[in-house]
């Protein structure tokens, strides 16, 4: 790489570690956080996440198309590093005395801060590293692989800090957040004249247009239906993994010392993924990653103690590079470059974020009636069907131009090639 290729490597791969640091410190243990430290049952904890998705979801088709529109330039990553820097007050004086007094109240401002800060601005920083990379040529999975690695740092010692004191988790993200402003202060992004055109000409029915593309629709159904389910499942197996210690804390901090490990797996494997993606292509990759998310859903369901649990929690090292990898590759493959956000916040994290929105209440009180191996094996089923309809709807790999939408007019950049060929599957 060039020198400013070299460094901006090196400042989004800072910017990635310490926000995703802040984003471990805050969610690792959020379902334990609601239920443990302020007594929320099950129906009330989906009811609550199911307020930080319709948080996400607001706030997602926005992020894309800002982000498209702004481009390179950094003005969603200040707003994004500043909501890190609050994550600790916001905790201790807002979230959690309001969630005690007014459940609804709480969950309503909860949600929009998480959502905005978390959850959707997670998607928006992924994208925008993906465009840097593409410009200054490298390779988004290298880059996202410190992301992994100061989530795990932060899960490493999130099950010893929630039990000095919960509170401790949240100053812990705050401080990733003051780190991350110096960081971005740093890096030297530089958007051409005619990638500053580009993006200034992007009109709202520019991105509205892509809900007549029919590849759209079709990946929508996997991430619909397999990837949603996927993480209704994820949201509250903290408290089933803990639930099989004998003693509860303990299984606490196993989690956290387990999801570290799986992390540190994680990032490894995003280094390799991009080999794995292109080999396979990205149809068969996604299908890949989203077979392995079905395999630990049913194998939570029959896990038996905690070691079988433990393996069931580490394939999610395996599948999460392939997925986020081959996601940016597909969306490459068949849809124009200039509108690559708004595809991946409207398709991805707006498609996670409706989905969530529904099921996570419905996923609660399936909890409380069959209890969680039960409600397992139901996911499983339902998202494996899901898989059978993606194998169909998912468009096939292509060297054509990609899709344009109807009333798109001819972007002003050229298709950037990707930085990883694809070889035949």
């Amino acid at each position: 790489m060039q020198p400013l290729a070299r460094r901006n490597y090196a400042l989004l791969s800072a910017f990635l570690f310490f926000y995703f640091m802040a984003q471990g410190a805050t969610i690792s243990l959020l379902s334990i956080w609601y239920s443990k430290a302020l007594g929320l049952s099950s129906t009330e904890i989906g009811f609550v996440f199911s307020a930080n998705f319709v948080g996400a979801m607001i706030s997602q088709p926005i992020y894309g198309y800002v982000s498209d529109k702004l481009g390179l330039r950094k003005h969603l990553l200040w707003i994004i590093a500043a909501l890190c820097v609050s994550c600790g007050p916001f905790f201790e004086f807002v979230y959690a005395p309001l969630l005690q007094t007014s459940l609804t109240g709480g969950a309503i401002l909860g949600g929009l801060y998480l959502g905005i800060t978390f959850l959707a601005g997670s998607y928006a920083i992924e994208s925008y590293v993906d465009r840097v990379g593409r410009k200054y040529g490298f390779e988004y999975g290298r880059t996202r692989l410190w992301g992994s690695l100061g989530f795990a740092s932060a899960a490493f010692v999130s099950g010893h800090l929630y039990n000095l004191n919960p509170s401790f988790n949240y100053g812990l993200a705050s401080l990733a957040g003051v780190l991350l402003l110096p960081v971005l202060l740093a890096s030297k992004i530089e958007p051409s004249r005619d990638e500053r055109l580009s993006s200034d000409t992007l009109r709202m029915r520019d991105a509205l247009a892509i809900l007549g593309i029919r590849e759209f629709w079709g990946f929508m159904v996997l991430i619909l239906g397999v990837t949603n389910l996927y993480l209704v499942y994820d949201q509250q197996f903290p408290r089933y993994f803990a639930s099989l210690f004998p003693d509860p804390q303990v299984g606490r901090t196993m989690f956290g010392y387990l999801s570290s490990a799986q992390i540190f797996v994680e990032a490894g494997m995003l280094f390799v993924a991009p080999v794995i993606v292109g080999r396979l292509g990205p149809k068969r990759a996604l299908l890949f990653a989203a077979l392995i998310m079905i395999v630990r859903i049913a194998g939570s369901g029959i896990a038996a103690g905690p070691v079988s649990i433990s393996c069931m929690k580490m394939l999610h090292s395996l599948e999460l590079p392939i997925l986020i990898v081959a996601v940016f590759k597909y969306i490459a493959m068949h849809f124009e470059p200039r509108l690559a956000s708004t595809i991946y916040m409207v398709g991805f994290s707006f498609g996670h974020s409706l989905g969530l929105a529904v099921l996570s209440p419905l996923a609660g009180k399936a909890y409380d009636l069959f209890g969680f191996p039960t409600t397992y094996l139901l996911i499983a089923l339902s998202a494996a069907l899901f898989w059978i309809w993606s194998c169909l709807s998912l468009a096939a790999d292509t060297t054509a131009p990609p899709k344009a939408a109807a009333t798109t007019a001819t972007p002003v950049e050229s298709r950037p090639q990707a930085t990883e060929a694809l070889s035949p599957p």
